[in-house]
């Protein structure tokens, strides 16, 4: 190609950012590339530890977080501070990443102002409208908005072609959150709260946050987790709280006074993806956690009734046990005390790709300007 690509990257979110920094990085390294980096900080204080520790420094902050945020005034503001953002710089094209309110109002953007937009994980599908609200129709409408589609496994990839995306437009990359373990996740870690466990013991890592789980969800599963601690002396749980009221509320009162259980403060990337490597196994409702495991032969037992990611359920590694207090303490128990099924979990293989998948990306970018430009005719992009 004659130029570089002028590639702009745009989140807000700590899960965006875990998986867009290996995309950065790796277009710092090559000259085929111009990276320019926009945040709009719809999640401030996490987004800024995951930069921190990948030393990205953005290009622009939108810097939109405000107290109790709605959805339609932050849609708003991104929409507003991206529309100048584009306009100022004239990338060739946008990459926007997975299903928050950052990613489909960025593709909003890009296509208003007409330009092509890719989306790094696409074609994750629950086809269940409100769940996880927003974030399937996030999904959904950036789809419907984009013009490439970088599909982290085979099945994302139907599900595109399902809704009748043109195959030559979708790319299965793999998912780029198994990069960004290659460089977080050290042999040597330590952290405050690993001091507190007792040698031998069993160790839980237990992250909850999602929407539809706020309020008596939650609180069933804490419930099941109070339980089994107080019933088994050999298990811990350390639990990320997320900074959310309505988290922390139901927390404290249920584990806040439950000895073996660690109530710590959010974590940055790497305490997180080191933690985990160093638990039995996981209990979590987040989505990128359900990636990350499996290469970590880590088990998960998934707080939802259903996933965007049923890869990891048919290879083995995930198990879908809802928020039910009796599901999931059963579930609990079994991974605790049957050491075949977790054997068999935590050798599943992982299906969300090799921790290559940022450079295929970036190659599949270069073809596909590339032949864009053989058949306009080496045509220059406008400054």
């Amino acid at each position: 190609m004659s130029k570089p690509l002028r590639v702009m990257t745009v989140f807000g979110t700590r899960p965006e950012a875990i998986k867009m920094a290996p995309l950065i990085l790796k277009m710092r390294e090559n000259k085929n590339f111009e990276p320019v980096t926009v945040v709009t900080a719809q999640h401030r204080e996490m987004l800024d530890q995951v930069l921190k520790i990948f030393n990205i420094t953005p290009d622009y902050d939108l810097n939109v977080m405000k107290p109790n945020q709605k959805l339609d005034a932050l849609t708003a503001r991104v929409l507003t501070g991206l529309t100048t953002i584009i306009s100022q710089v004239n990338p060739d094209i946008v990459l926007v990443h997975g299903d928050t309110t950052t990613t489909f109002t960025a593709a909003l953007a890009c296509f208003y102002n007409q330009v092509p937009i890719g989306h790094v994980e696409a074609g994750l599908r629950t086809w269940d409208k409100y769940s996880p609200f927003p974030e399937e129709m996030n999904r959904q409408m950036t789809d419907v908005l984009a013009d490439l589609y970088f599909a982290p496994t085979e099945l994302s990839k139907r599900n595109l072609l399902k809704e009748n995306h043109e195959a030559d437009s979708i790319f299965v990359t793999g998912n780029t959150a198994i990069d960004a373990l290659k460089e977080t996740v050290r042999p040597d870690y330590q952290h405050n709260v690993l001091t507190q466990i007792t040698p031998g013991n069993r160790v839980i890592l237990l992250t909850m946050h999602r929407r539809e789980n706020l309020g008596q969800p939650m609180d069933n599963v804490f419930q099941a987790v109070k339980e089994v601690v107080e019933q088994h002396k050999n298990v811990e749980v350390i639990y990320p709280v997320h900074l959310s009221p309505n988290v922390q509320k139901v927390a404290q009162r249920v584990l806040g006074q439950v000895n073996r259980v660690h109530l710590v403060a959010p974590l940055d990337v790497l305490d997180f993806h080191n933690l985990a490597s160093k638990s039995d196994f996981i209990m979590t409702d987040s989505g990128g956690v359900q990636e990350e495991a499996p290469s970590l032969n880590k088990p998960v037992l998934v707080l939802r009734d259903e996933t965007e990611r049923p890869e990891g359920v048919a290879a083995g590694t995930l198990k879908l046990v809802g928020t039910d207090k009796n599901r999931v303490k059963k579930a609990m128990l079994e991974l605790l005390t049957d050491s075949d099924l977790y054997t068999k979990m935590a050798e599943a293989k992982n299906p969300y790709g090799d921790g290559h998948a940022a450079q295929y990306i970036l190659s599949d970018l270069r073809l596909y300007f590339s032949e864009i430009e053989k058949h306009s005719g080496n045509a220059e992009r406008k400054n």
